[in-house]
C-alpha cells in the first residue's frame, strides 16, 4: 500500500506546482524553463510507475486490499458508458475542436469521468485510493484553471467540425483498443471475452 500512497502523493504534489503560479514562476526562474519541464516530466513518470506498481501489488493481496463494498452489476455498465465520453474528451484535449473549446479543459473532465466510473465499479481499498485521489485532484485543478485562466496544452487554438470528428474518431478508436486488448494488458482485467 505504501508504494501506491507514495506514488499518489508524489503525483499530486508535482501537479499542484502548476496550480500555484508564484511557486512555479520561482522554480522556473531558479532552474530554467527546460529543466523545470524535464523535472516535472521525470517526477510525473516516476509517480505513475509507482502508482501502477503499487496498485498492481495491492490487487494481488487479499488481506492488504480489503473489499470496502461490493459494487452492483449495473455499475460496470455505467463505467463502460462513461468511458466513451471520457476517451473522446481525452483526445479532444490535444485536438483543436469545438469540443475542446466548449469544455475548456477536456482532460480534467475525462479524468473525472474515468475516476467516477471506476469508483462505481470497484469497491476495494486500492481502487478507492487510486480513483478517489485522481478525482479529488481533477476537481481541484478544474477550479484552479478557472481562477488562473490557464489555457491548457493547445493555448487559444480553436477548431471546427474536422477537429470534432477527429476527437470523436480518436476517442472511439482508443475505446475499442482498450475494450479488445489494452485494458487487459494494462490492468490484467479483460473487458472482452
Amino acid at each position: 500500500m505504501w508504494v501506491l500512497l507514495a506514488g499518489l502523493a508524489l503525483f499530486v504534489i508535482a501537479h499542484l506546482v502548476p496550480t500555484l503560479p508564484n511557486l512555479r514562476a520561482r522554480l522556473v526562474a531558479r532552474i530554467g524553463a527546460g529543466p523545470y519541464s524535464g523535472l516535472f516530466s521525470g517526477v510525473s513518470l516516476l509517480a505513475l510507475i509507482m502508482i501502477v506498481w503499487g496498485y498492481g501489488r495491492m490487487q494481488g493481496l487479499t488481506r492488504g486490499n480489503p473489499q470496502l463494498w461490493e459494487p452492483p452489476t449495473w455499475s460496470k455498465h455505467v463505467t463502460m458508458l462513461l468511458m466513451v465520453p471520457a476517451l473522446i474528451l481525452l483526445v479532444a484535449a490535444y485536438v483543436p475542436s469545438r469540443i475542446r473549446s466548449a469544455t475548456g479543459h477536456p482532460m480534467l473532465i475525462a479524468i473525472m469521468l474515468w475516476a467516477v466510473g471506476h469508483l462505481l465499479a470497484n469497491g476495494d481499498l486500492a481502487s478507492v485510493l487510486l480513483f478517489g485521489s485522481f478525482l479529488a485532484y481533477a476537481v481541484y485543478d478544474r477550479f484552479s484553471v478557472g481562477q488562473r485562466q490557464a489555457l491548457g496544452p493547445l493555448g487559444r487554438a480553436r477548431g471546427g467540425l474536422p477537429g470534432d470528428l477527429a476527437a470523436i474518431a480518436g476517442g472511439l478508436a482508443l475505446y475499442a483498443l482498450l475494450l479488445v486488448w489494452g485494458h487487459a494488458k494494462l490492468t490484467g482485467v479483460p473487458l472482452w471475452p
